[in-house]
């Protein structure tokens, strides 16, 4: 990637030393007497060795290759290692890569090869990773302004053409204020949050919401293939089995709309009011009124002792009922069960 044809009259020793100080090297073959120097003694010069090296560690971080060039005492293993660096970058000097191994680095245009290719390597894997990098800058950037917009729309801001976020914060904040300054003081209600969180703290939560998410995404798997079993297991009768179709058409659509991910984040517990430290327990006759529904209510025939055959009278309406209940649990753990711990851990 980083290789270019040496146009007649340009001499290599100049388009080396111009890659090795646009790469940061500081070494002591910055000059051209002592790159000449050490071109022309090749393997028995330290500084050409060194600088070998130098470059092949920084293009092994930026590119992750299995090959490395280490050997600093022993000629014979350098260039072994040597060989096998450059046939994994596959180089284009078939002098370099092919022939008698101990003859390959003796001419003085060949070491100068050498390093030209790897300091042009270096150069278009550092320019390729600085794109990545600005990429991934770019697509955070994009996501947070996203973030922001969908929040000015919710307060009824008009759009902004502008992409910097500061201003759109403010006001963000000023819109906020001013719907506050309308509306009673205990509202909105008190922070579940009382104490501010510096940025040790906040990483810490991140990572134990990442934990608990990766906890609560196993749960909710388990569920749902539970969904799917119990679904199943409705077509194993004779009576279902010509109803397969309509049962895909009620559940398929519904079950795909299910997601195993937790969309749980560091912003609800900073946005958690003191209500939600309020426990209520999932059988008390107040939450029960919430959550009963018509499954409860069916009967379950079991036929025969050889054969696991369900039959109903309608169908149609248990797998509804099913997928209604399998909603409000998952519901019910994403706000209880995996908000409560990160809102409890960051009181510990």
């Amino acid at each position: 990637a980083g290789m270019r044809e040496l146009s007649p009259g340009l001499k290599m020793e100049c388009d080396i030393l111009d890659a090795l100080e646009a790469l940061g090297y500081t070494g002591p073959l910055l000059e051209e007497k002592a790159l000449n120097k050490a071109a022309e003694n090749g393997l028995s010069s330290p500084e050409f060795f060194e600088l070998c090296i130098w470059l092949g560690s920084q293009i092994k971080s930026l590119c992750h290759m299995e090959e490395s060039i280490t050997s600093t005492d022993d000629i014979e293993s350098f260039q072994l290692e040597i060989s096998g660096f450059l046939r994994e970058m596959a180089c284009p000097y078939s002098s370099l890569i092919s022939g008698d191994i101990k003859g390959r680095l003796r001419e003085k245009e060949d070491c100068l090869k050498l390093l030209l290719f790897l300091s042009t390597e270096l150069q278009a894997l550092k320019i390729l990773h600085s794109k990545k990098i600005k990429g991934c800058r770019s697509e955070k950037h994009d996501e947070i302004y996203q973030e922001v917009q969908a929040i000015c729309s919710a307060l009824g801001l008009p759009n902004s053409s502008s992409c910097d976020i500061p201003p759109l914060l403010t006001n963000v904040e000023q819109k906020i204020k001013d719907i506050l300054s309308k509306v009673q003081n205990n509202h909105v209600g008190k922070s579940l949050l009382t104490k501010p969180l510096d940025s040790d703290q906040v990483e810490r939560l991140e990572k134990i919401n990442d934990a608990l998410r990766s906890e609560y995404e196993c749960r909710r798997r388990m569920l749902m293939k539970r969904l799917d079993v119990t679904v199943q297991s409705f077509g194993w009768s004779d009576r279902a089995k010509v109803k397969t179709d309509d049962i895909a058409r009620i559940y398929q659509p519904k079950r795909y709309a299910l997601s195993p991910k937790s969309t749980i984040t560091l912003a609800h517990l900073l946005a958690a009011r003191e209500d939600l430290s309020k426990i209520i327990r999932t059988s008390s006759g107040s939450t029960r009124e919430n959550t009963v529904c018509a499954i409860n209510k069916v009967c379950f025939f079991f036929l025969g002792c050889d054969k696991r055959t369900w039959e109903f009278t309608d169908l149609s309406k248990v797998i509804l009922e099913l997928y209604s209940l399998l909603s409000i649990f998952v519901s019910f753990l994403q706000d209880t069960w995996c908000f409560e711990k990160v809102r409890f851990a960051a009181f510990q």
